[in-house]
């Protein structure tokens, strides 16, 4: 071995883990017959159907199947801006002193779903921050949850 000195970032020198003290090239010892030979071994394996059984437990088949998410068929299932109540409410409860004066009401505009958002009187100066900041913030946040859904939100900061 080397003597790397103090600088931590010199090359190491692995020639002592190599028995004959040269580097061996990764390539060396296989020819291009020896990949032909194991392409044509797994081109001769057994191909499985669907519904086969087996006689050995350890003989399991594995099947890529593509998954293909389809978010229509649950539309019907979902109440109209779900997501992005439920982060309005989280987080509003998370930042004011009072989480039971959190309430959050739904309704429904032409360009989306607004979101009314009341708490109780001492705490609406945490929940709008310093020039609106934080306001601006759950807006912007309650905006992208709701885009997830395929909608449009707005947030009314409620007296």
């Amino acid at each position: 071995m080397t003597d790397t000195g103090s600088n931590p970032f010199a090359e190491p020198d692995f020639s002592a883990l190599h028995p004959s003290g040269t580097e061996d090239s990764p390539d060396e010892g296989y020819s291009d017959e020896d990949v032909d030979d194991v392409e044509d071994e797994l081109d001769d394996e057994d191909e499985f159907d669907e519904g086969e059984e087996f006689d050995d437990a350890g003989e399991v088949p594995v099947q890529a199947v593509a998954v293909q998410e389809n978010h229509a068929d649950d539309a019907g299932n979902r109440v109209a801006g779900g997501t992005a109540r439920s982060v309005l409410e989280h987080v509003a409860r998370s930042i004011v002193d009072d989480p039971e004066g959190v309430a959050v009401e739904v309704g429904e505009t032409r360009s989306g779903i607004r979101l009314s958002l009341r708490v109780a009187q001492g705490d609406m100066g945490r929940i709008i921050g310093r020039r609106g900041r934080t306001a601006q913030a759950l807006r912007t946040l309650v905006r992208a949850a709701a885009a997830r859904d395929g909608q449009e939100a707005s947030v009314d900061i409620v007296d």
